[in-house]
């Protein structure tokens, strides 16, 4: 195996070939954070050695530097390799370039994910929008934040102020409501660029803050900026919902639930249905939900965190969410 060097961003593996080779390769340029935040990124690398592993590719990645100003450049990068057939960009600061760089390269496939779309605009045939139903895992977790704080005081700490990650904290909010009307939601965000995701020196302190006026579970959205909101709830043995992956293993004890997003099943069901002539492309894929690509965790060992009856109450609401019964504001 060659290791591949990328330009100073980051490296990889892959068997070397001369011009192109017989066997696909599946290239991936990491939201800023990179791998290693235990959220976002993990996840979709994750989907990249379940592609390798079960469907045969080669796999290839690109570490970002920064807060990912070059990542135009990162995607340029993996489409001139004649390999690479189908392209990732992880993270909705993409949107823009990923989508125009597959207007410029008809003859790979790119897929972008919590893609944000442009009213009206023209998605391109060789290009796949990915995004999960945020709003709607985010209300259940509020709904099991609504049934089990104490206080009656929660919290929602988010990333970068955008409108993906308001669609978390309007989830949220709501879901407590629907089920609690009397509960009060305190929010906060880390600030306004991409590096707001890798500051969980900031996310413990927004945490602690959210935590001394009274919330005893805080949602937090945040990307690796998450790790410091767990710790937070660990110090001051309170509650903490995980987002993007089962977080549970950060603080056990610590973590009520974690709104999860099969990123690796997108990332795995895009490059297999390449393989199979079926790439979806040309609109925005929805994974939601139904089939549980968009979850809350609920197993062994959060059941002492969660009451049944708040278990029950809440599968219901997720059905009826999935058959139109309960619209989102």
């Amino acid at each position: 195996m060659l290791v591949v060097f990328l330009a100073g961003w980051g490296c990889s593996t892959r068997t070397p070939s001369d011009g192109a080779s017989d066997v696909m390769t599946v290239g991936m340029v990491f939201d800023v954070g990179g791998r290693g935040d235990k959220s976002f990124n993990d996840a979709a690398y994750h989907g990249l050695e379940l592609s390798r592993d079960s469907l045969g590719v080669e796999i290839l990645y690109i570490e970002p530097s920064g807060e990912g100003a070059d990542r135009e450049a990162a995607l340029r990068q993996l489409a001139a390799d004649p390999d690479v057939g189908l392209i990732f960009g992880v993270g909705l600061l993409f949107s823009e370039d990923i989508a125009a760089i597959a207007e410029e390269f008809p003859d790979k496939k790119f897929a972008c994910i919590d893609y944000l779309s442009q009213p009206g605009e023209q998605i391109p045939a060789n290009f796949s929008g990915i995004v999960f139903q945020d709003k709607e895992g985010s209300f259940l977790a509020g709904a099991i934040a609504g049934l089990e704080t104490e206080t009656g005081l929660v919290g929602f700490i988010g990333g970068m102020e955008s409108s993906i990650i308001r669609r978390f904290q309007e989830g949220f909010t709501e879901g407590a409501k629907m089920v609690n009307p009397d509960v009060t939601v305190i929010s906060g965000y880390i600030g306004m660029t991409g590096s707001a995701f890798t500051n969980p020196a900031k996310g413990k302190e927004l945490a602690l803050g959210q935590y001394a006026k009274g919330a005893d579970i805080i949602y937090q959205a945040a990307g690796a900026s998450g790790l410091g909101v767990v710790e937070a709830a660990r110090e001051t043995d309170n509650l903490v919902i995980g987002t993007d992956r089962n977080q549970e293993d950060l603080a056990p004890g610590y973590v009520l639930t974690s709104v999860t997003k099969a990123i690796d099943r997108a990332v795995f069901t895009t490059a297999e249905q390449l393989l199979k002539g079926e790439f979806s492309g040309g609109k925005v894929n929805v994974f939601g939900l139904e089939g549980r690509y968009t979850d809350y965790v609920y197993n062994d060992n959060n059941a002492d965190l969660i009451n049944t009856e708040t278990h029950v109450r809440v599968e219901k609401i997720r059905e009826q969410i999935i058959h139109g019964e309960l619209k989102m504001k």
